[in-house]
């Protein structure tokens, strides 16, 4: 069986410092570059699962950067290069302590919000009869704050500004590039037969510059459904097929678990972890239109080692 990168413990030349996050491992080279390994370990609800999904690392980083590289028009972003399946090498930025999320549509947890009585979000009105699944009349923000550890809280614009989390100019800035990136990306995964429901960014700062950082429109931060079939599953009150991290949530949700104390995480089978992979390459295949060729995971660490040596002996 294919191996799966569930920890990494490199030491690179000029290494500053090492991030272990819920998926990413994430190397500061000379305090200037990062070094980011995604990999096959897979969170839900702010917990991460006991087994890595092969080939989930190679499908985050892929189609991270491929997005990274088609809205580089619109927003500078911290990446450099891939010199591995799995590997993004890009800028060194001070993140902003917030995640901006951005929903066209009443789903997932806000609709859960929704159904339990809430009215706004992040500090944003919802109208009242509004159906799961139905789109926004314009998409709108919900930013969170952005937890070292546990769970990321939903704020408002008026709050993080309250805090001095992010200044009024730079948090305008981040709003403004939010919209356009998730227009483009609304776009694109139109064109795939695709509907972007919501995502979320990253920003962070360098030179006093804002650049993106980290993933963009991928499954673990993005949910899409398919365009062919929605209004028809909408108007019925059935649930769309999605494209999305979701169906990880509900069948956790099916077996009991939704990260809460003392809550246990359900037994992984084998059978069930080669069917996630199997999900997150067709989320791939769709969502790009390309087909996945899996990477060489014999000897996968070593592989992920040497293709970023190499690549740091070239700068």
């Amino acid at each position: 069986m294919n191996q799966t990168v569930v920890r990494t413990d490199f030491n690179f030349p000029g290494q500053t410092g090492v991030y272990h996050g819920k998926v990413r491992d994430v190397y500061t080279i000379n305090d200037d570059l990062l070094v980011m390994v995604a990999s096959d370990r897979i969170s839900a609800f702010d917990v991460v699962l006991p087994k890595g999904i092969p080939f989930k690392g190679q499908v985050l980083n892929q189609i991270a950067a491929l997005f990274l590289d088609a809205t580089s028009d619109i927003v500078p972003n911290w990446k450099l290069a891939s010199p591995d399946p799995m590997v993004t090498i890009g800028r060194f930025c001070k993140p902003f302590p917030v995640e901006m999320i951005i929903r066209g549509y009443l789903t997932g947890s806000s609709w859960r919000s929704y159904k339990n009585g809430a009215r706004q979000i992040c500090g944003v009105p919802i109208p009242d009869g509004m159906k799961e699944h139905q789109a926004f009349p314009e998409p709108i923000l919900t930013p969170t704050t952005k937890a070292a550890e546990g769970h990321d809280e939903d704020i408002s614009r008026e709050e993080i500004l309250r805090q001095g989390l992010v200044s009024e100019e730079d948090y305008i800035q981040m709003e403004e590039y939010t919209r356009k990136l998730f227009a483009r990306g609304q776009e694109m995964a139109a064109a795939k037969g695709l509907i972007l429901v919501d995502t979320k960014y990253e920003f962070g700062k360098r030179d006093g510059k804002i650049y993106l950082i980290d993933e963009i429109h991928t499954p673990d931060s993005s949910r899409y459904f398919y365009k062919e079939g929605y209004e028809d599953l909408f108007a019925r009150g059935e649930q769309q097929k999605q494209l999305s991290k979701e169906f990880v949530r509900e069948w956790l949700m099916a077996n009991g678990f939704q990260g809460k104390e003392g809550q246990q995480v359900p037994f992984m089978s084998d059978e069930y972890v080669e069917t996630v992979s199997e999900r997150y390459i067709e989320l791939f295949e769709n969502i790009t239109g390309l087909p996945f060729q899996k990477a060489d995971a014999k000897d996968v660490l070593n592989r992920v080692e040497n293709n970023i040596l190499n690549f740091l002996k070239t700068i």
